[in-house]
């Protein structure tokens, strides 16, 4: 049984998904406005983009070496305020490079949160043992709709860019400050649950037995033994090998959701010659259905297990790219959009947990090597399938990401591991 304690850490890291949710969409959904603002051209926008998933391939390995040590609540109470003051500085930004540098901040920032927040998630779900952690993504998600729709109220009501971004920012600091003293700490993230230190708790199974259901726990795999407890697993090195399919599965993921989040709109408006109000329809079918999802995909991890959730997502995304290559009319295209964001909703959360499990110790270095293929993904997906439309047109181009879709189903056995321990190697 949870523990109060395990609640308020709960409670505390959902407030953290908001915020990071509701900062993301606040600077993304004026994109089109700090274009205009700063008269940059396509090209120059798309570099002046790109330099964020850049940056924030860098935060997130930098926030697994700081928590390696400090935990991951101590980059969250510093890393969540200052994207948010990003935010704002890029709304007050006059010039190109005052807006490059917001940008170079904002990157920093979202990455390390990013890795942060998923450390603290996985925490979570190891101290409840059972599967917990896809509702976090869920609440993330709503906070994107929310902020959207609060862009779109600002956008109405008249406010310039410096007001819209710093009431949202100002509301979402806030609740960055006031949860980030009740996140779990160093030594509660850092307890390895096989040697029995799970603080304030009486957990007898760890989340891979809760989760998993049928796997025995395992002393020893692949010729590697799990590194000492302490101080030694801080000083310990994580292997590729055991989380290599989680992040390709990551990487493969992002590659479909930046095509979606870069080009559907494009792809509704010259490829289905929607008028000016359905062409938003196909990204809001793909995040209602990666929130709606979310919010039981814990549920049916718990039933069925993370490997056949995956296997699955894999397969209905690849479903929902061959529905936008092949769409014949907007309805259908809306609807293949749809799908796609059934699949790919249970892939980013379960990778997490997945990496958790790898390593029972809390290292917090798996989550963010994981994590850093989110970025990987992005930069790809958008460098390809934008590639592939200038040399043919958009509905050819959505056909990479629908392979890339249905290797994730060969990815999926990784979600699942034989071996439950952690497999570290000494310096």
């Amino acid at each position: 049984m949870p523990t109060p304690r395990d609640r308020r850490a709960r409670l505390a890291t959902f407030a953290v998904f908001f915020v990071q949710g509701l900062t993301f969409a606040t600077l993304l959904t004026q994109v089109a406005a700090l274009q205009k603002k700063h008269g940059l051209s396509d090209g120059e926008l798309s570099i002046l983009l790109l330099v964020v998933p850049v940056i924030a391939g860098a935060g997130s390995v930098l926030a697994g070496e700081i928590a390696k040590r400090y935990g991951s609540r101590w980059v969250l109470r510093v890393a969540q305020p200052f994207a948010g003051l990003a935010v704002v500085l890029a709304g007050l930004a006059g010039n190109v490079p005052q807006l490059v540098g917001a940008n170079v901040l904002f990157g920093l920032c979202l990455g390390a949160v990013d890795a942060g927040m998923n450390m603290q998630a996985v925490t979570v779900e190891r101290r409840y043992g059972r599967a917990v952690l896809t509702g976090f993504h869920a609440l993330w998600s709503a906070a994107a709709v929310i902020g959207a729709v609060w862009a779109s109220a600002a956008g109405g009501m008249g406010l310039d860019l410096p007001a819209t971004f710093a009431v949202a920012m100002v509301a979402g600091v806030a609740i960055a400050v006031v949860a980030g003293p009740t996140l779990c700490s160093a030594e509660e993230e850092h307890a390895d649950p096989a040697a029995g230190a799970v603080p304030a708790s009486e957990h007898a199974a760890t989340t891979a037995d809760a989760v998993l259901g049928r796997e025995s726990a395992t002393a020893a795999g692949d010729g590697r033994e799990t590194a000492a407890a302490g101080s030694g697993a801080a000083k310990a090195r994580f292997p590729w090998r055991p989380i290599l399919p989680l992040c390709l599965a990551m990487a493969f993921l992002y590659v479909g959701d930046a095509s979606i989040s870069n080009f559907g709109s494009v792809y509704m408006d010259k490829i289905m010659h929607a008028t000016a109000a359905v062409v938003p329809l196909a990204l809001g079918a793909y995040q209602a259905t990666t929130f709606l999802v979310r919010i039981g995909g814990d549920l049916a991890v718990r039933k069925y297990g993370p490997a056949a959730i995956v296997r699955a997502g894999g397969a209905l995304a690849a479903l929902g790219f061959a529905g936008i290559v092949a769409a014949p009319n907007e309805p259908l295209a809306i609807v293949a959009f749809g799908i796609t964001g059934v699949g790919l909703s249970v892939v980013a959360p379960q990778s997490f947990s997945a990496a958790g499990r790898l390593d029972p110790a809390g290292t917090g270095v798996a989550i963010a090597r994981v994590n850093m293929f989110n970025y990987v993904g992005f930069i790809v997906g958008a460098a390809l399938v934008g590639g592939i439309a200038d040399a043919a047109n958009y509905q050819v181009a959505f056909a990479a990401p629908l392979v890339l879709a249905a290797a994730i189903v060969l990815l999926a056995r990784g979600f699942q591991p034989k071996v439950r321990t952690v497999a570290l190697e000494p310096r």
